[in-house]
């Protein structure tokens, strides 16, 4: 649905960003003599373009959700995101919750979608 890995992955490489979650990861992608800021889910990218980058992943993700609003209706956009996490199995949508965030999406519209979600889970033996 929402496919923007390609131009995350350039913002990442434009600004000298990469993902290490160890330190032995990082040692072997870190450039001497740069000093740098972990953001997020392992996130690694030098102090100097900290800023830069966040401003790029908004800016990547904002246009990536308008287009995905678009062309599917909020209920679609709920249904992946269960779907995507595998909400089922866990029976907790709470990684879902945080994903419909960047289309404005509540926690209460997945409360109304969760049922249906369930039922159709059971009747397809998807769990």
């Amino acid at each position: 649905m929402l496919n923007i890995d390609k131009e995350m992955s350039k913002a990442y490489s434009d600004n000298g960003a990469f993902f290490a979650f160890s330190k032995k990861q990082f040692d072997e992608k870190a450039l001497p003599d740069v000093k740098y800021a972990r953001m997020q889910s392992g996130l690694i990218c030098p102090k100097a373009n900290a800023k830069k980058l966040n401003e790029q992943m908004s800016r990547i993700l904002d246009e990536g959700a308008k287009k995905v609003l678009e062309t599917n209706t909020k209920r679609e956009i709920i249904w992946y995101e269960l779907t995507n996490h595998e909400c089922q199995i866990t029976y907790d949508y709470s990684d879902a919750v945080n994903a419909v965030r960047i289309y404005n999406i509540t926690e209460e519209e997945i409360k109304e979608v969760w049922p249906d979600f369930l039922q159709h889970c059971q009747r397809n033996d998807l769990f």
